[in-house]
C-alpha cells in the first residue's frame, strides 16, 4: 500500500484582478465603428432564426410584445459586445443612428428603456438561443477538412465524444447601482462551468451561478445528466469525487484527471514501469467508494506527473495519449480567456442578475461565431486550429472593413487567410513551446 504524504503546495486565494484593466479600458473606450456587412451577414444567418424561433415561446410565458421585442434585444445585446460598447447609454445613442446586425435605426422611448429590458426580458430566451446555435456549429466543423493535433484525431476515432469540463468565477459588478448600493462590498457576477468539447472548441453545454463561491463539485449532477455513453471527460482536481468516479464508468463514460499527491492506494498491477513512466492499474477509496483504476506517472522535466484514469485497459487508451489528451484539458482555459478578456465578459453594464445571465449567454453565442470564423480560416490555409490567433481574427476584422470599404467584392475568409501573415493570424513559434507527450513518451512505452 502506498499512501503519500507529502504537503501540498497552499492554494493561491481566487483572484480577478487580471481584468480589473478591462474595465477601465471599456469604461473610455470610444464607440468602434459599424460592423462589416459580410460580418452582419455572418451573424444574421447563424443567429436570427434561431432568435425568430423563440418568439413563439417568448409568447407563451405571457410576455407582451415590445418595441424591444426578443429579436431586436438580442441584435442590441450581440451587437453591445462585438462592438465593445461601453454602456447602455452609449448603445442608446448608437442605435438612434445606426443599423445594428438585422436591428434597424429606432428611437427608444421612456416608456420603454434599454436599461428596464435588461433586466425584464428573461435571460432564459438567449439560452435557448444559444442552445439552439451551437449544433449548427458543431456541424460546420465536422464538415470541414483541417489536421487535427494527433492525440485528438485518435480520439475522434475512439470516443463519441472527447471534452473538458471546468468553472470559471465571473468578475465583480463595476458599478454599485439599484439594490448593491447597500451592500458592504462590490459582489462578484456569479459562476459559470462550461462544457467544451476539445475537438472543435465550441462549448456543449454551459451552466451559470449566481453564487460566485459555488465549488465545482455542485455541478457534478448536471454533468452527470448530459454525458453520453462512450465519450472521454478531462477535469481537473477540483472535481475529483470517488462517488462520481464510480458514477461515470457505470455510465460507460471514460475520465482522465490528475491524481492528488496525498492519494491513497493499493497496487493491483504493474502494467509499465521503466524509469521515467509508470502505469499501474490500482485500488482507490474504500467501502462502497473502492473502485479499480489506472495510476499513470511521467516524469518531465524533473518533476513527476500523476493521472487517474477509469480506462483500465492499457490497448484502448494507451499511456501517451492518455498523457497528451490530459494536456488538451488546457483549451478550456483558453475559451475562457478569449469569452472573458477578448470578448469583454469582465465588465458587466448592469447589476441585475438577468441582465448578467442575458450578457454572459450572449457573449458565448458571439464566442461560437468567432471560433467559427477561426476554423474556417485554418481550413483554408490548411493549418491546424491551434495554429491560428483567434484573438486577431478578432481583430483583423477591422482591417477587412476598410478593405471591403474598398473593394465590395472581397470576401471574409479569403481576405483573412490571404492577408493571415501580415495580420498575424497564424501564431508564430514560440522556444517555450512544449512538445506532445506523444514524442517523448511514445517510445518510451513503446520500448
Amino acid at each position: 500500500m502506498s499512501d503519500e504524504t507529502d504537503e501540498a503546495k497552499p492554494r493561491k486565494a481566487s483572484s480577478v484582478r487580471h481584468t480589473r484593466a478591462i474595465q477601465r479600458d471599456r469604461s473610455k473606450r470610444p464607440i468602434s465603428m459599424p460592423t462589416d456587412q459580410q460580418i452582419q451577414e455572418r451573424l444574421t444567418e447563424v443567429v436570427l432564426p434561431e432568435a425568430l424561433s423563440q418568439v413563439s415561446h417568448f409568447h407563451g410565458m405571457g410576455l407582451r410584445e415590445r418595441t424591444l421585442n426578443l429579436p431586436i434585444m438580442v441584435a442590441l445585446v450581440l451587437g453591445m459586445i462585438w462592438r465593445q460598447v461601453s454602456g447602455v447609454n452609449e448603445l442608446v445613442r448608437v442605435i438612434e443612428e445606426e443599423v445594428i446586425l438585422w436591428a434597424a435605426p429606432i428611437k427608444v422611448s421612456q416608456q420603454a428603456p434599454l436599461s428596464q429590458r435588461l433586466t425584464s426580458l428573461p435571460a432564459e430566451l438567449f439560452l435557448k438561443v444559444l442552445e439552439a446555435v451551437l449544433p449548427k456549429m458543431q456541424v460546420r466543423w465536422q464538415e470541414r477538412q483541417r489536421p487535427l493535433p494527433a492525440e485528438l484525431a485518435w480520439a475522434q476515432a475512439h470516443y463519441t465524444a472527447t471534452q473538458a469540463v471546468d468553472g470559471s468565477t465571473l468578475d465583480t459588478l463595476l458599478r454599485k447601482i439599484g439594490l448593491l448600493k447597500n451592500l458592504p462590498a462590490t459582489p462578484l457576477a456569479g459562476r459559470m462551468t462550461a462544457l467544451l468539447d476539445l475537438g472543435s472548441r465550441l462549448p456543449s453545454r454551459i451552466w451559470y451561478e449566481s453564487d460566485p463561491l459555488a465549488h465545482d463539485q455542485r455541478f457534478w449532477p448536471t454533468i452527470l445528466s448530459v454525458l453520453k455513453a462512450g465519450s472521454l471527460l478531462i477535469f481537473d482536481m477540483g472535481y475529483i469525487n470517488f462517488v462520481v468516479f464510480a458514477q461515470l464508468t457505470l455510465a460507460q463514460v471514460k475520465f482522465i484527471t490528475r491524481a492528488k499527491t496525498n492519494l491513497v492506494y493499493t497496487l493491483e498491477h504493474n502494467l509499465i514501469q521503466t524509469a521515467s513512466v509508470r502505469d499501474s492499474r490500482v485500488w482507490i477509496g474504500s467501502g462502497d467508494e473502492r473502485q479499480l483504476v489506472r495510476l499513470i506517472e511521467v516524469l518531465y522535466r524533473g518533476k513527476w506527473h500523476r493521472y487517474l484514469t477509469n480506462e483500465l485497459d492499457l490497448e484502448r487508451l494507451p499511456t501517451a495519449y492518455a498523457v497528451a489528451l490530459y494536456w488538451q484539458r488546457w483549451r478550456i482555459e483558453d475559451a475562457y480567456g478569449v469569452v472573458k478578456r477578448l470578448l469583454g465578459l469582465a465588465y458587466f453594464w448592469c447589476g441585475a442578475q438577468n441582465a448578467v445571465e442575458m450578457q454572459v449567454w450572449a457573449t458565448w453565442l458571439l464566442y461560437a461565431i468567432l471560433i467559427d470564423l477561426t476554423d474556417a480560416v485554418a481550413e483554408a490555409l490548411h493549418q491546424p486550429f491551434a495554429a491560428i490567433s483567434i484573438e486577431m481574427i478578432y481583430r483583423s476584422l477591422y482591417f477587412f472593413a476598410r478593405a471591403h470599404q474598398r473593394d465590395p467584392s472581397k470576401e471574409l475568409v479569403a481576405y483573412l487567410a490571404e492577408k493571415s501573415k501580415r495580420l498575424g493570424i497564424v501564431k508564430r513559434k514560440r522556444k517555450s513551446d512544449k512538445p506532445s507527450p506523444l514524442v517523448f513518451i511514445g517510445p518510451l512505452t513503446a520500448s
